[in-house]
């Protein structure tokens, strides 16, 4: 076994990485960016390496700085996560050529899964359903336009050397076509350093199951179950589970034994991933295999028992696997969540900053992996996610409700995420009847993410907890100040709680058992809690059912976050809410003459000039954020007055790119 191993990675995989190899008593050394030289992974690691600078194409990419870092350390052995350096073939070879063992396939296995094209030509030898399309290499946006019509709308136009949802298009007619192409061309190149391009036939209401492959270098091949990973936006998962609600036992034996036949078709070894697309017929298809350990590997884990990073390490030592097929069990349900740093509400653009106030939710079936802390900085140079949560259940019901409750736990300030969404979607009937596709979100969100309005049921409830906050601020200022004692606080107060557009005039009491009854009209609710004041975190009950609200001090009022949904509270005597009620309502700016950064990024190129007249829809700039380009239109004819921000220049959210007349 490996005494000392290398993560040529960041963030929470790396994180991960080290746990499984410090339980096996094996050192670690982390490689950092100078960006990341205060970042959670390199304080974990017994060593540490920087390996450039903030860029990844100058630190976690350049094979070279990784390859002396594991020399200059004694690393036997390395580790390479997911993305970066994973499935690069070149990258094996060099840790090949100079002893050190690669925590992975062979380089050949890499070259041949990697290649998309290449893969599809393979699977289909080894007897793999496929998908129909092109899997030659497309020489121009002519002829991907002539491919896809051939073919039918719709389109998936893919990165041969893709993956993470980049360098990937749908199209539904020609102009998609020719469009998406340039654009998925110039992100695989950006992502991926390889701009080649396929195109395959789009499989409408399609089911993303993916197979769990674990085999050693004596032949021993094995399939570990599948993973519904169908909620995805922009190609992007963002809710995984294990086992999928769709499966069959045949349809699962099936898939899992075609994975097997392609794994051993390339001689593979370690673990890896066997993605397929399924329709409402359960057909299935194969997509890709990556080679590599997958984002959404704990939902395996937790319904197998199997420490699928343990036993990569194993492996790559030359250890036999001592299971069997046999020995493959499916206990329960686990659900994963992945928690991005990004703005649901602006089309979930990136949002970086620094994690000013963090807390992990704990628990009963709870997993958090994260590379964060409070204090961390999320940064523009890398993927946004902040954490993956997950949850395991004796069933599929509970492991969600397990993990909603520990969404309304997550405590996350400094910068937007997509918590709500993801409490949002999960609170959908459609989710909970495990009636998924990739379609889910396009779906269910038609108009994109407008936020969750709480039911009236929730906002009195909601109300009572906010009353009942706000009289033990009441008791703690009276206290302090000694106005009043405490003793004579414990009398009833009477007062007016605004919220989501209602108004509830409610008579809080104090039990001497703690309890706090609140009275709305003719109805009493019990809130019991040990929340006191200066947290942002309230768990208990309310009338006996668990709630977990966040709140947040917000001027003279407060904001609470529960269940996807988010809303602003004031709490009021009569006098005071008789004069709030005449305060008039300050008007935002107009900012409709501008054309405004919706991300932070770099601004890669301007398709207009000053003077020039444009049409609504015309593409005005292009800003890339975390390696993904996105144009900006012009949303009504007009004409440019003035530039305010050249090609090349890092921009803030809500910077001004250019005015109009």
């Amino acid at each position: 076994m490996f005494k000392k191993i290398l993560i040529a990675n960041r963030g929470e995989i790396a994180c991960r990485v080290m746990r499984s190899a410090q339980k096996m008593g094996i050192k670690t050394v982390a490689v950092y960016s100078e960006a990341d030289a205060e970042a959670l992974h390199v304080r974990l690691a017994d060593e540490k390496v920087c390996v450039g600078p903030a860029a990844s194409a100058q630190s976690y990419l350049v094979i070279e700085n990784i390859v002396k870092a594991c020399k200059d350390t004694g690393a036997e052995a390395v580790h390479p996560g997911y993305g970066f350096l994973s499935e690069n073939r070149a990258f094996a070879k060099a840790l090949a050529d100079e002893g050190i063992a690669f925590i992975g396939p062979n380089e050949l296995a890499i070259q041949a899964m990697g290649d998309k094209i290449e893969s599809k030509k393979l699977a289909k030898k080894a007897g793999v359903s496929t998908v129909p399309g092109y899997v030659g290499e497309i020489a121009d946006a002519d002829q991907a336009v002539q491919i896809a019509n051939d073919i039918g709308y719709p389109v998936m136009i893919k990165a041969s050397a893709g993956g993470g949802g980049k360098g990937m298009r749908v199209a539904n007619d020609e102009q998609e076509a020719r469009e998406g192409f340039q654009l998925a061309r110039n992100e695989a190149k950006s992502s991926f350093g390889d701009d080649r391009i396929f195109i395959e036939k789009f499989i409408t209401q399609p089911r993303h199951i993916e197979i769990q492959v674990l085999a050693d270098t004596k032949g021993n091949t094995l399939y570990l179950a599948e993973r519904e990973c169908s909620v995805q936006r922009r190609h992007q998962k963002v809710l995984e589970e294990a086992p999928s609600p769709f499966l069959d036992d045949a349809t699962r034996k099936a898939m899992g034994e075609q994975a097997v036949a392609l794994a051993k078709a390339v001689d593979y070894r370690s673990a890896g991933t066997v993605e397929f697309i399924v329709d409402g017929d359960r057909n299935f298809y194969f997509l890709e295999m990556n080679t590599r350990l997958q984002v959404e590997h704990p939902v395996t884990e937790l319904i197998t028992g199997i420490d699928l990073v343990e036993w990569m390490i194993r492996i790559a030592a030359g250890e036999t696997l001592t299971l069997k097929q046999d020995d493959i069990k499916i206990n329960g349900w686990a659900m994963e969540a992945r928690v991005y740093a990004e703005d649901p509400l602006r089309n979930f653009l990136p949002s970086i900053g620094r994690l000013t106030r963090y807390a992990e939710p704990e628990g009963d079936g709870i997993r958090c992996d994260s590379g964060v802390f409070e204090g961390s900085e999320i940064s523009m140079f890398y993927d946004p996610m902040i954490a993956k949560l997950i949850s395991h259940g004796s069933h599929r019901n509970h492991a969600i409700d397990r993990l909603r409750k520990a969404l309304d736990s997550y405590v996350i300030r400094g910068l937007n995420h997509n918590i709500p969404f993801l409490s949002a979607c999960m609170a959908k009937t459609r989710y909970r009847e495990g009636n998924l596709t990739t379609n889910f979100i396009a779906e269910e969100f038609p108009n994109g993410f407008q936020g969750v309005q709480p039911s009236v049921d929730e906002c009195e409830r909601l109300a009572a907890v906010i009353a009942a906050v706000h009289f033990r601020e009441a008791l703690r200022d009276t206290t302090i100040t000694g106005q009043l004692s405490g003793h004579e606080m414990h009398a009833s107060r009477d007062w007016i709680v605004k919220m989501a557009g209602h108004r509830y005039d409610i008579t809080i009491e104090e039990h001497e058992n703690g309890d706090l009854v609140t009275v709305i009209g003719d109805r009493k609710r019990v809130v019991q809690t040990p929340w006191t004041p200066g947290n942002i975190l309230l768990t208990g009950q309310v009338d006996g059912e668990e709630i977990a609200v966040q709140i947040d001090i917000d001027g003279i009022g407060y904001k609470l976050f529960h269940d996807g949904v988010e809303v602003d509270a004031l709490v009021l005597t009569p006098r005071q809410a008789a004069l709030h009620d005449l305060m008039p309502v300050k008007q935002p700016p107009d900012m409709s003459k501008y054309l405004l950064s919706p991300m932070p990024g770099l601004l890669l190129r301007l398709a207009v000039s000053e003077g020039e007249e444009v049409k609504s829809g015309q593409e005005l700039a292009v800003v890339e954020a975390m390696k993904m380009e996105n144009i900006l239109r012009a949303e009504r004819d007009g004409t440019i007055l003035k530039i305010n921000a050249e090609p090349g220049a890092s921009l803030a959210v809500d910077e001004i790119i250019l005015e109009f007349s």
